[in-house]
């Protein structure tokens, strides 16, 4: 810290991630480490643990660290953007990746959320599907609002019906993924397939419907996000949205590299969108049953 007061850097990031158990961030934070390795660069990483309070700890941590740049995805229970908008002040470069929100007007790098879920309604839609729900994330988040709205859209588009009973928002834990496809399990009308906002929850739902002997895909097809690896490992194995972690940590990387060549301190309206891939395996694939 006194070598960095002194000499205005201190080849330092901070990163924020809301979870350390994840693929995705952890391919992410693996990617941008590499890319800023070699520019002389290292991390300090921190997690949220999806909390709002430990969000901002960890920003306070990270300006008093001095860091010369902050990358950070947002937690779940984040929704007032007052300390994101205190690393601006200070002059303090910000990327977001995945989680953000348009209002802080930084640079931004994650995948097209909304036609993310196109893609899995038209893939359920072709297996034959007509009765699809959707086990989201809270629609505060951007991220899963874009979800919910891609797969309301999607409906339309279809000419399927939307019932708000099969349209269910979670915080998409495992635990929370068994609970909402219990709450499924127990409608009059029972859903033929389910898209789930993440792999986790993913896991959860699968795990109660083979407890209740449910045949997959053949009574009800389920659809993940994410592509955790354990997707492909399971009977039978989970069809997940691909999140492209190692370009989004590549890019989030050189998006801070630019701002720090360039002593460019003042936020740019940069974003960069991926288009997401959808991998189709057994879970969801009523064709090749």
């Amino acid at each position: 810290m006194a070598s960095a007061l002194r000499s205005g850097k201190s080849n330092l990031v901070g990163v924020i991630i809301p979870k350390t158990n994840s693929n995705f961030f952890s391919s992410v934070i693996e990617n941008i480490e590499q890319v800023l390795n070699k520019e002389g660069y290292n991390i300090i990483i921190t997690q949220s643990n999806e909390s709002f309070k430990k969000e901002c700890d960890s920003i306070n941590t990270l300006l008093f660290t001095q860091v010369d740049g902050i990358i950070a995805s947002m937690a779940n229970e984040t929704t007032d953007l007052e300390y994101y908008e205190k690393i601006k002040q200070k002059g303090i470069p910000l990327i977001l990746f995945d989680r953000g929100e348009n209002d802080l007007n930084v640079d931004y790098i994650g995948i097209d959320d909304y036609n993310s879920s196109h893609l899995i309604v038209e893939h359920l839609v072709n297996q034959g599907c007509k009765r699809i729900a959707h086990i989201g994330g809270y629609k505060r988040t951007r991220i899963f609002n874009n979800r919910i709205k891609g797969y309301v859209d999607a409906l339309k588009k279809f000419n399927l019906p939307l019932d708000e009973e099969l349209l269910i928002e979670s915080n998409l834990t495992i635990e929370d993924g068994r609970a909402k496809m219990q709450q499924l399990l127990n409608l009059k009308n029972k859903p033929d397939a389910v898209y789930v906002a993440g792999d986790y929850a993913a896991l959860g739902a699968q795990q109660v419907l083979l407890e209740n002997n449910i045949k997959i895909p053949q009574e009800i097809a389920l659809v993940g996000f994410g592509n955790e690896p354990f997707t492909s490992m399971l009977t039978p194995s989970i069809s997940s949205i691909d999140q492209h972690s190692d370009l989004i940590g590549k890019k989030a990387a050189e998006a801070f590299l630019m701002h720090a060549k360039n002593n460019d301190f003042k936020q740019s309206l940069n974003k960069i969108i991926l288009n997401a891939k959808l991998i189709i395996r057994d879970s969801s694939n009523k064709k090749n049953q």
